[in-house]
Order: structure tokens, then C-alpha cells, then sequence
């Protein structure tokens, strides 16, 4: 197996189980107003990073289809005035679950092309692409773990761990 098929599998495994803890999220927790980053809040952003990570540089992102200004933010935007995200309608399940799929598909799409010796591409990752894509993966997870948490400890939902997906 070479680098390349080992990156997509992990990036399949992560993704599998931040879409078992999007399906399984009860309707009562989705946007529960008691979390500051609301459920649905955290599995988008965790999506689009793991999106625009998957990308060569910044300036060749394109956006998903239904993308929302300012919904990638979790906190205060990292440039200033460092002013919190205008966030208004959450996005449905559905939505969450369409822009997952294309997120997969990306995945198969790009990680081949990846030239993992290459700078990141993105001039605040100061690192080669091989380390963007294990940087990418351990973001997506840490969200995925902090859903799964939720799901756990709020509603004893819990979501099966994926040692890899070929």
C-alpha cells in the first residue's frame, strides 16, 4: 500500500465516523441551545476543512454549492478585528449529510494528485502536504471526538471506532 491509499483510507475512516455521529444525532441535540457551538455547527466545520485542506492552495478552494459566509468559524474570525461569525439559519442534517458526500468524493478525487512533498500550500501551515493531510485528519477527528462525546454523555449514543476503509 503506498502513502497515497493509506491518506484515503484515514480520511474515510475519520469521515465514516463523523457521519455515523451526524445520522445518529438526536433532534433534540442538533442546535440545543444550551451549546455554544451547536452540533450541526461543529460537523460543517469540521467538513469544510477537511474540504479546503483537500485543496492545492487558498486561492483554488471552491466553495460547496450551498456554503454560507462566515459558517466555517467556530469562534471570533482569525483576522481583525477578530469579530465572531454572522451565523444565522443552522443548517439542516440533510445538508450536513450532502456536503459530507461531496467531502468523500473529494477525498478519491484529490488525494491521489496530492504532491506530498510540496509546500501546504496555505501560507499560515507552514509544513509539506504530507503533514497539511495529517494535520487535516487530526482536526477532523477532534471534532468527530467532541460529537461523539455529546452523543455519549447526552444521550448514550455511541459510535462505532474505524480502523481504516479501503
Amino acid at each position: 500500500m503506498n502513502i497515497s491509499d493509506i491518506l484515503r483510507s484515514q480520511y474515510h475512516a475519520t469521515l465514516a465516523m463523523l457521519k455515523q455521529a451526524i445520522e445518529k444525532c438526536p433532534s433534540e441535540l442538533w442546535n440545543d441551545p444550551q451549546d455554544r457551538s451547536k452540533f450541526w455547527h461543529v460537523a460543517y466545520h469540521a467538513l469544510f476543512y477537511t474540504h479546503l485542506y483537500l485543496h492545492t492552495r487558498w486561492e483554488d478552494l471552491k466553495l460547496w454549492e450551498r456554503h454560507r459566509a462566515e459558517y466555517e468559524f467556530l469562534g471570533s474570525k482569525p483576522w481583525p478585528p477578530h469579530a465572531p461569525p454572522n451565523i444565522g439559519e443552522p443548517y439542516t442534517r440533510e445538508d450536513v449529510l450532502a456536503f459530507f458526500d461531496v467531502c468523500w468524493n473529494f477525498v478519491d478525487q484529490q488525494v491521489p494528485a496530492l504532491d506530498l512533498e510540496t509546500p501546504s500550500g496555505f501560507d499560515w501551515l507552514p509544513f509539506n502536504k504530507l503533514e497539511l493531510q495529517i494535520y487535516n485528519l487530526r482536526h477532523t477527528q477532534q471534532h468527530t471526538g467532541e460529537l461523539m462525546e455529546r452523543l455519549g454523555s447526552r444521550a448514550s449514543i455511541g459510535v462505532d471506532w474505524k480502523a481504516s476503509v479501503p
